[in-house]
């Protein structure tokens, strides 16, 4: 029997006296591609970081190829042939392709005079073990997410990787980018290269994997073939609760023929990403707004909340024609914005939960000297955890703490406060583990309930069809596809829908009796 790659034997470590990994063994073989998956704090990304020579670990033990490595060295891990591919990539924004890709492995071997022709040769040779190419000499910073983490991989490639850990690579990529990520990390198992993929798309861990190890609260629960899970079986393991995603069947309200939509978009351009567009959103529905890359989704989302000027068409709320120039117009009049980087466009990472929370109601909590309530700004903080479901009720906590779904619910809690007419909710799920995209499935339906308008932006196909109760798919800046009530209650109507997105130029037909009803 072969010596595994990397074998994990009773690994432990606590930070302040709270376990994050409890007594876990690990075995990967060569060649083999290992999904970890379980909700954030299991334990999955700690595990890397010990493996990686990142941690120090309290108990326990690491061994590539048989040989013990020593705990907490990042130069001896990566001297046995492992890498990891963070989730922040750390690339040279400046700096070329061939100089990112090359860098480590030149500073690796301490070499003193850099060549432009061999830094680009090594990185054509990274490039082509991965049967992919990339323009050696552009900026990385004007790279697609997606091909900056082929960068990534083949600066890890070039340090003679053996084994690559990659830490959610797809949380930033559309479905197609995905697909191209994929077949590229089936190509490095087929050269004998190990694969530790992280991820909370299910679908993809299934497509990948050949074993799923699931983590919970720091403890392994178990190892187990792809093909012995369903994904409810997985959902449970990770949760230790039944997570299910069913079509919300919602009756969006009555009209009376006079009241007008929530929103109404006529013919609306913004030159270079969106033209011609129209479409309506009533009270309590859920408008899903879907399509490749480049579909012009974010761009109409930004010029309804006032950061994109159209250059033509007209948008209306309550019947009523409405210019909205910027993020404080659209506030004013009942819009909210959940933008698609929480990170960095929905959240003060360096404050706290509170203070992000009062953030959009700085203006009811002064008075006339601009001195803060205090008492008012904390009663309102503490409302909204309760009322999303954040994990942390410490409203003095730091953002920059939290998981990404309790996150993502601060985010959403500090625009239901402000009383939203229409919310806005661009890539909602992205990097958010399975249990908290349900509590986020769900909060979105008790607000469409409500009567509050939705406009649900997405590529996922999984998620658009369950939470929407209309869909527009996009392509190239235009409308190509408008998806009725009717025709979304159709069987294998996720597979409908990720054609309809995957071939933008095909009309595909849901059912020949159901047609006819798709205006939005």
């Amino acid at each position: 029997m072969s010596v595994p790659i990397l074998e994990a034997r009773n690994l432990s470590i606590s930070f302040g006296g709270v376990d994050a990994l409890v007594d876990v063994d690990l075995t990967i073989k060569q060649g083999e591609i290992r999904c970890l998956v379980g909700e954030n704090g299991s334990g999955k990304s700690t595990f890397v970081k010990i493996a990686s020579g990142v941690y120090r670990q309290n108990a326990g033990t690491v061994a590539i190829d048989g040989v013990d490595m020593p705990s907490g060295d990042p130069g001896a891990a990566i001297a046995a042939g492992v890498q990891v591919v963070f989730q922040d990539l750390a690339l040279f924004g400046g700096l070329s392709v061939a100089e990112n890709i090359a860098f480590s492995y030149m500073l690796e071997n301490r070499t003193r005079q850099v060549s432009m022709k061999k830094m680009s040769e090594l990185a054509q040779q990274a490039l082509d073990m991965m049967e992919v190419s990339l323009d050696l000499e552009a900026p990385v910073s004007n790279l697609s997410m997606a091909n900056k983490q082929l960068v990534a991989i083949a600066r890890a490639l070039l340090l003679d990787a053996r084994l690559i850990f990659m830490d959610e690579p797809t949380a930033a990529l559309t479905r197609k980018e995905v697909n191209r990520l994929l077949e590229v990390v089936e190509g490095l198992k087929a050269k004998g290269i190990s694969i530790v993929f992280i991820s909370h798309k299910l679908d993809e861990v299934f497509r990948i994997a050949d074993t799923i190890t699931i983590f919970r609260d720091g403890h392994k629960v178990g190892d187990f073939e792809a093909g012995e899970l369903t994904q409810s079986d997985l959902t449970f393991h990770m949760t230790g609760r039944r997570v299910e995603y069913p079509a919300y069947q919602r009756t969006p309200r009555d009209t009376d023929g006079v009241t007008p939509p929530v929103l109404e978009v006529r013919e609306l351009a913004d030159r270079g990403h969106f033209s011609e567009v129209s479409f309506a959103i009533r009270p309590g529905d859920v408008l899903g707004l879907t399509g490749l890359l480049g579909a012009g989704r974010t761009e109409i989302a930004l010029s309804l909340f006032g950061l994109n000027a159209p250059s033509h068409g007209e948008v209306l709320l309550d019947g009523e024609p409405v210019h909205i120039r910027t993020p404080q117009d659209a506030v004013g009049r009942g819009i909210a914005l959940v933008s698609e980087n929480r990170q960095v466009e929905g959240l003060f990472m360096e404050q706290t939960i509170g203070h992000n929370i009062s953030s959009t109601r700085l203006d009811t909590l002064v008075n006339r000297l601009g001195i803060l309530n205090l008492h008012r700004e904390r009663e309102l903080a503490q409302s909204a955890v309760a009322q999303m479901g954040v994990n942390n009720r410490n409203i003095d906590t730091l953002v920059g703490r939290l998981s990404g779904g309790n996150a993502q619910k601060v985010v959403i809690g500090k625009w239901i406060l402000t009383d939203p007419k229409l919310l806005i909710l661009d890539s909602p799920t992205v990097g958010i583990d399975v249990g908290s995209k349900a509590e986020i499935y769900e909060k979105i339906q008790q607000l469409a309930d409500q009567g509050m308008s939705i406009l649900f932006i997405s590529d996922e196909p999984e998620e658009i069809a369950a939470n929407c109760n209309r869909i527009v798919v996009m392509y190239e800046g235009a409308i190509v596809n408008v998806v009725s009530e009717e025709e979304r209650n159709q069987p294998n109507f996720v597979e409908v829908l990720s054609q309809m997105i995957s071939e933008p130029t095909t009309r595909v037909e849901v059912d020949s009796a159901a047609q006819g009803g798709s205006q939005a």
